[in-house]
Formats: structure tokens, sequence, C-alpha cells
């Protein structure tokens, strides 16, 4: 049996969806006592396609609005907390709610059953490990022990919230111990057909976050454009932007934009740097401020530097360790290296008084030489590079590189690419 507590938009959805999927009885509350009269009417305060003939199908049967929180908790294996998580003045999380809610739970789960706790509410990442967890400790509510423990995020839309219940792309359980995240996957996998995914609880939250900034992200990107080309004149805005959707990118071929949502060492290149610029100094001289670009520059810089520093603290303070760059050209299948981030890198390692640092580029050498001069040195192969090295950064994506990733065993290897999501030999750039 499952209990589903907060009875909003989530809740709601949630424990329909649960309860339709699932085919078993789920008990549901919400401490506000005019929304339990409403659903125990049968009516929903707020507008959500299907939901309304769902409540009505499964109000009495599979669905229980209970009177008491005590009541709902009581006979459930697994209980989902959907309690609002609204915003702070300051922009934090008001948490309140939530902790309420298992604070008052407490005594219900102090009972000797193993229960698993699904946290459904968008909380800051690490809530579930560094709040939840101890403060279900503090009724002597061990996670993995006397409950499980799991952030659950979802991802639902207003408007197609019931489908993305019915069809999720993936379901996301944040494991705050091994135990409640198991037994909250096999649950799930009783009645849903998608990819269940078990992460930690803390990146199952980012996640969460992740996603929204990003669609955050494109829409602020779109309206900075055409602020942009409204100032500029002469453009047709929705034009443009068809224009731009027409790009074959958007739907995987020849490359997938999902390529550049990736994080690495930065962009580079003879184009996008270039033009990126030139929009900020255009939208300037119109009198726009390009903010959203502007933010873009700068974190590209960040992630250089910040590659640069993460080799040198892989070198530690002796100057003199042998540090292999591989990877010189820009993007891998290309021999241009105008705008490359390993010349960016480079420089400031050299600034840093890293002074043996040696080079491999399949067919860039000759051209990153010519183009820049720096004082380093070339090897002939990969094997030669990694055999005379101490400390190994990829700053292009090679295949040659994933082939022989074997020669990588046992060296200190930063990855500024992520040629291999998982590695036991390889630290990325950025951890």
């Amino acid at each position: 049996m499952i209990a589903v507590i907060g009875l909003g938009f989530v809740g709601l959805t949630t424990g329909l969806g649960l309860a339709h999927r699932l085919g078993c009885t789920l008990f549901a509350y919400d401490c506000d006592s005019n929304k339990r009269e409403l659903y125990q009417a049968g009516r929903i305060p707020f507008h959500e396609p299907e939901l309304q003939e769902h409540l009505g199908r499964y109000l009495g049967n599979r669905f229980i609005v209970c009177d008491t929180l005590e009541e709902a908790l009581r006979r459930a294996e697994y209980i989902f907390y959907c309690v609002g998580t609204p915003a702070l003045a300051d922009g934090g999380t008001d948490l309140n709610a939530l902790l309420d809610g298992i604070k008052a739970s407490h005594e219900v789960l102090s009972d000797g059953q193993f229960r698993v706790l699904a946290i459904k509410s968008t909380v800051p990442p690490g809530t579930t490990s560094r709040v939840i967890a101890p403060l279900l400790e503090q009724f002597g509510l061990l996670p993995g022990e006397h409950v499980g423990l799991a952030a659950n995020p979802e991802f639902l839309r207003e408007g197609s919230a019931w489908r993305d219940v019915m069809e999720p792309d993936r379901i996301v359980i944040g494991e705050a111990e091994p135990i409640g995240g198991r037994k909250l996957a096999e649950l799930y996998a009783l009645g849903f057909d998608a990819p269940i995914r078990r992460v930690s609880a803390t990146a199952a939250e980012f996640v969460k976050y992740m996603s929204n900034s990003l669609l955050a992200t494109l829409i602020s990107f779109a309206n900075e454009m055409a602020m942009i080309a409204e100032r500029t004149g002469d453009i047709d805005i929705p034009q443009a932007f068809d224009l731009l959707h027409e790009d074959k990118r958007w739907h995987g071929t020849p490359a997938k934009m999902t390529d550049y949502v990736y994080p690495g060492c930065g962009y580079g290149g003879y184009c996008l740097p270039k033009d990126i610029a030139s929009m900020i100094h255009h939208a300037s001289a119109i009198g726009e401020y390009a903010g959203l670009l502007k933010a873009a520059v700068d974190v590209n810089e960040k992630a250089q530097k910040r590659m640069a520093e993460q080799i040198a603290a892989a070198a530690g303070n002796d100057k003199n360790r042998k540090i292999g760059i591989l990877g010189l050209s820009f993007k891998p299948g290309s021999d241009d290296v105008r705008g490359a981030v390993s010349f960016g890198i480079l420089r400031l390692l050299l600034g840093m008084g890293y002074l043996n640092i040696a080079a491999y580029d399949p067919i860039a050498m000759n051209a990153f030489d010519l183009a820049f001069g720096l004082p380093i040195s070339y090897a002939q192969t990969m094997e030669e590079l990694v055999s005379g090295s101490e400390v190994i950064a990829i700053m292009t994506s090679w295949e040659e590189f994933k082939e022989k990733r074997h020669l990588l065993s046992g060296k200190l290897v930063i990855d500024g690419r992520y040629t291999e999501a998982q590695s036991g030999v390889i630290v990325h750039a950025g951890q």
C-alpha cells in the first residue's frame, strides 16, 4: 500500500497515477481540510486534463482521501511526500512544510515497520541526505535500517501532467541508502515501462533543478535574441526563430543538440568565440545589453581556467612534473586550431610555471606549432605521449584516445571532454 502526503498538483497527479498504473490502494492526505473536503467530494480545485476523470474513477476505491496523517501512513509501505517547497525572498527554498510533514510522521514511522520514504518535493541538492536523513536519525529512525529513504523528483508539466506520469521519459530514484532505492525501483517496475535510473539522492535533486534551469535559460536566450533583433530592425522575429528551428541538429542529425549540453573544458574554434563576441558587440552598439551571452563567455573562460587549475593540482607543486596534452584541435575530425581551448589552457599552465609539457594530436600538431609557437614538445604517437607523462589532460575527444584508453590505466588523467562517462582511472574535469 502507498501513501501520498500533500495533494497539490504533484501529489494528486502522482497519487492517481500510481493507483492507475499499480492497481493498488493509495491513501492520500493533505493538511488543508478544505482541500481534503473538495477531493472527498470528487472535485479538483485546479484545471489539469484527465485528472477529474481519474479522480472520479478511483475515489473511494483505489484512492482514499484520509482525514488524518496517521490514517494515511499506518498501513503504507511506501510514502511519497509531495508537499510544496515555495521560494523564499532570497531565492532559497522553504522546506518547512516538508520537514513538518516528516516530523509529524515520526511516531507512526517508529512502529517497527520498514517503510520507504520517497521525497517527491523539489528540494535543493543535498536535502534528502543532509537534512532529512539527520532529521530522521534524531527520532531514532536510521535510513537503511528502520526506514528506506530516496529522492524521487517529478518531471511533470502543467497541462500534460497525466501523460507525463503515465509515460515518463525516465524514473529517477536518488538513493540516500540502497535498500529504499531498490524497493522503490521494484515498485515502479510493477507498472511503469520506463527506464529506471538509480543515482545518489543529491544527484537526483540536482537533475531536477538542472532540467528546469536549462529550460529557463533557453527561454531567456530566445528573449534576449528577440530583443536584439527588435532593436536591430528589419528582422521578422518569428521567421528568424523558425529558421533557427530548421537546424537538423535539433532532431539529431548530423550532430545532436544534446552533444552541446555536456560539460567539458569549454567551446573553441573559429566560429563560436568570434560570433558570440561579435553579437555582444553588436548588441552594445545598438543599446541592448546581452547579459546572457556575456555570461556564456564568462563561463567558457571559467571552464578553461578550472581545467588548468585541475591539471596544476594534479601535478602538484613540482613544476618539473611531466604534463601530457592529448588533443590540440578545437574539435575531433579537424586540424583547425583557431580559438582552440588547448591554447588557452596551455598558456595558463605555462604562466603558472609548468614548463615540462608535451602534446600529441593526430593531425593538428604542425598547425598548432605554427600558429602559437609555444615552448612545449610534441610526441609522435599517443603511446609516446602517455609513456613520457606523469599527468595527462584530454583536450579533444579524438576517437583514437577513446580506442586506446587502456594506455591511460594507472595514469593520473584529467578528462576535459568526458570521453568516457564511467571510468575508474579517469578524473573528469569539474570533479
